[in-house]
């Protein structure tokens, strides 16, 4: 079940859910309108799931920059999310999607307990201009059925994501 707008309120105010920072302002009806952070880092080389891939990480300059198709860009949400009573959906959205950016597309759940600033999959279709904390997609927070286990406490290897982070896919492949 997806929280509504006012309840996503009421969980902020109870402390159910943490955003980090919160502005009641960017609560839609059914979600929370997050922002694109100040970093971005960039793959141009090929990629190999059993091993570590190189980025290059850039600040966003207040005046924006480009992003151009046939890359892999990697940011991060400038909110930092959490709940242990509700799970994360977080996505682009229409105003992002009809500028041809494909955002958070592979991995949009955040499991009970995950407490993170999301890192970004981020590709388009033609060459856009993007600026920091532009808003970027939207998160839904979603009711759990069944006895709760945090994500926090089973020891995965992206629970302390405090940034952006890459794969590390080729540590189970050893």
């Amino acid at each position: 079940m997806i929280l509504t707008g006012p309840e996503i309120r009421r969980a902020v105010a109870a402390g159910d859910i943490t955003i980090e920072p919160f502005d009641a302002r960017r609560v839609s009806p059914n979600a929370y309108d997050w922002r694109l952070g100040d970093t971005i880092r960039m793959c141009d080389t090929e990629l190999d799931a059993a091993r570590p891939s190189d980025f290059v990480e850039w600040t966003i300059p207040p005046e924006g920059m480009d992003l151009l198709p046939g890359n892999l860009y990697l940011g991060v949400t400038h909110e930092r999310t959490h709940s242990d009573r509700y799970a994360q959906f977080i996505n682009g959205d229409r105003r992002i999607g009809t500028l041809g950016v494909w955002v958070h597309v592979s991995a949009p759940l955040g499991h009970v307990g995950h407490a993170i600033r999301w890192t970004l999959e981020i590709c388009t279709v033609r060459r856009v201009r993007i600026y920091p904390r532009m808003t970027f997609g939207k998160i839904i927070f979603l009711k759990t059925m069944g006895a709760i286990v945090s994500y926090q406490d089973m020891g995965q290897k992206y629970t302390a994501s405090t940034g952006i982070d890459v794969s590390r896919l080729y540590e189970e492949m050893q």
